[in-house]
């Protein structure tokens, strides 16, 4: 097995038993970035020196056995995500030269136990699309096949992943954007609770939506890193003092007797037949493990998407309004202040990021708000207590992650509803700040499909089950076109 083939797991057992050093696997990640990167595009900026003097530095700690299982792993991160000292552009114009002054939670947590950064990866600008078409910096593309999209917003994280660049990644949630990708690209993407995870050191674009995560080669692999990363921090109002359970207790627990809804209206119109195929066929593959499948209704199917667009793009009014050029990034020149408001932000914002803030300026403005923000956000309401109450009958929701397979470069980017429509199966979970997991399973006509996993707020460890349980089922290895 080549290196970057390995699993953290393998990695972490081979680093610990002085197989290979992190090194050594650090440069063979560089190495295949290299190789790959005129395909895929997936990686903004590649962090070799600071990855290499990470890997020393962690091969030192594992001399002196204070090593942990993701020590010396080398992983990417999302370019909307802080390291300090790299630039985090949000893949936008307006923040291209800016440089991080300080670490997120996130990243300052991985690096206390020597995990490596190998740089930072593509994405739609601000996180704001569905298939990283929208960054300012040109698209990435599927490593199953190039003439189609990885998804979005963490296309860059999925891609990177799916072809071995990296052994994991960090990505941000605010509507699907880890696990959306994670079926297009065919990796496991984990969206946790909102408030189980710090934002602190995360680009904001919808601050009561966003959510870090991660997408990994394995259930396994996402859970040892949600394991390191959550956890109270008093940086962020927002992540919640909930005690962290010990996930690896909940490996090997299977799925006997567990009850799992799986709701009509996400297997509806609209969803590709083969999709709806591969995705029942998971479900057949958990009751033959013992859980208990059965058909239920979710009424308000229908109103997160419209709830979502609402929400975010008020939000996003409101976090954007401080890129003005004046404060930092961009900064055009101008006879007035106004002027130079004006020029920054119309040169350095795109075409998606403007339609945001329009729309979330009009929903927001005096004689609009109650009729739009404040409805969507009574709706929003009503949205969380139906899954509250779903979750009193079952443990777990499962539906398809994506209505399609990945979709052509191009296809959608002239019709901002169609794309819109690709997030339809997972902004219910980000609306009501439940946890969700999408997993492989299988490929459909040589395109990757995932199935998601949705448990009650801060019941992670039950995803951990389903979807461990689920992959020892499903059995199969993806394997990219590249």
């Amino acid at each position: 097995m080549e290196l970057h083939e390995l699993t953290i797991k393998q990695a972490s057992e081979k680093l610990a038993r002085k197989e290979i050093s992190s090194v050594e696997l650090t440069q063979a990640h560089l190495s295949r970035i290299k190789q790959l990167e005129p395909k895929l595009h997936a990686f903004l900026y590649v962090a070799e020196r600071e990855a290499l003097d990470g890997a020393k530095r962690a091969d030192q700690l594992i001399a002196e056995d204070e090593n942990f299982l993701l020590t010396g792993i080398p992983y990417a991160v999302k370019d909307n995500i802080l390291v300090s000292g790299m630039k985090t552009t949000a893949a936008s114009k307006i923040l291209e030269n800016f440089v991080a002054p300080y670490e997120a939670t996130v990243i300052k947590r991985l690096g206390g136990i020597g995990s490596v950064v190998l740089g930072k990866t593509n994405l739609d600008e601000f996180a704001l699309g569905s298939s990283t078409e929208n960054s300012a910096f040109g698209p990435t593309f599927n490593p199953y096949d190039t003439t189609k999209v990885p998804g979005g917003s963490s296309g860059g994280s999925a891609a990177a992943v799916a072809s071995g660049e990296a052994i994991f990644a960090l990505g941000t949630d605010t509507g699907g954007s880890i696990r959306q990708p994670a079926s297009f690209c065919g990796v496991v993407g984990l969206k946790p609770t909102f408030g189980r995870v710090s934002r602190y050191g995360l680009v904001g674009i919808g601050s009561s939506l966003d959510q870090a995560g991660v997408l990994g080669k394995t259930v396994e692999d996402a859970f040892l890193v949600l394991q390191q990363m959550a956890g109270k921090d008093e940086s962020d109002s927002t992540c919640l003092p909930k005690e962290l359970p010990d996930y690896s207790k909940f490996l090997d627990r299977g799925v006997k007797g567990l009850k799992v809804g799986l709701p009509k209206e996400y297997f509806a119109e609209g969803i590709e037949p083969e999709v709806k195929k591969l995705v029942e066929a998971a479900a057949k593959k958990l009751q033959e493990q013992g859980a208990e499948i059965s058909e239920m209704s979710m009424s308000n199917a229908s109103l997160p998407l419209a709830t979502y667009h609402l929400i975010l793009p008020v939000e996003i009014s409101s976090n954007l309004s401080r890129y003005d050029g004046i404060r930092y990034g961009l900064s055009a020149a101008g006879e007035n202040l106004s002027e130079v408001y004006y020029k920054s932000r119309s040169s350095g914002f795109g075409s998606e990021s403007k339609r945001r803030i329009m729309i979330g300026t009009y929903a927001s403005s005096a004689g609009y708000f109650d009729a739009y923000y404040k409805k969507a956000k009574q709706v929003q309401t009503l949205i969380k207590q139906e899954f509250i109450d779903a979750f009193t009958k079952y443990d777990l929701l499962l539906t398809p992650t994506t209505p399609t397979t990945a979709f052509s470069i191009g296809e959608k980017a002239a019709d901002p509803l169609a794309m819109y429509l690709a997030d339809i199966l997972t902004v219910a979970a980000n609306i009501s700040g439940v946890p969700a997991i999408s997993i492989p399973a299988g490929l459909s006509q040589g395109l990757p499909v995932g199935v998601q996993l949705i448990a009650a707020h801060f019941r992670e460890e039950i995803l951990l089950q389903a979807g461990h349980a689920l992959e020892k089922a499903l059995n199969f290895k993806l394997e990219p076109n590249l």
